[in-house]
């Protein structure tokens, strides 16, 4: 199987102002976007514990805290702090030209 990444525009930039946080849809996929001061994060909307909805959960600087169990998860990474957590699904994200940009994987 060929994986194929390719950028998907997602929002415009002012819709996504520092401290807000967006829910999209991609090809099935349910992505929380998030705007820590001033830095974007992309991430899958699913905990990967138990399938929770991540868009709602609470917001420590760049760590999201799932709200079903509390699980924290790192933006930059997308794993749990220490050794063997779980792992988010993250995504490449930009502002180009006005608009948020993720590059998503789609097996070809």
């Amino acid at each position: 199987m060929h994986i194929m990444t390719r950028n998907v525009t997602v929002a415009s930039a002012s819709e996504l102002p520092a401290g807000q946080r967006k829910l999209v849809f991609v090809n099935g996929r349910s992505i929380v976007l998030l705007n820590v001061e001033g830095r974007l994060h992309a991430v899958d909307n699913s905990c990967p514990h138990n399938g929770a909805s991540l868009a709602a959960g609470g917001l420590d600087g760049n760590v999201l805290q799932c709200p079903a169990h509390g699980l924290r998860f790192n933006l930059t990474t997308g794993c749990m702090p220490g050794v063997g957590g779980l792992c988010l699904k993250t995504y490449a994200i930009q502002e180009t030209d006005g608009h948020i940009v993720i590059h998503v994987e789609d097996a070809a």
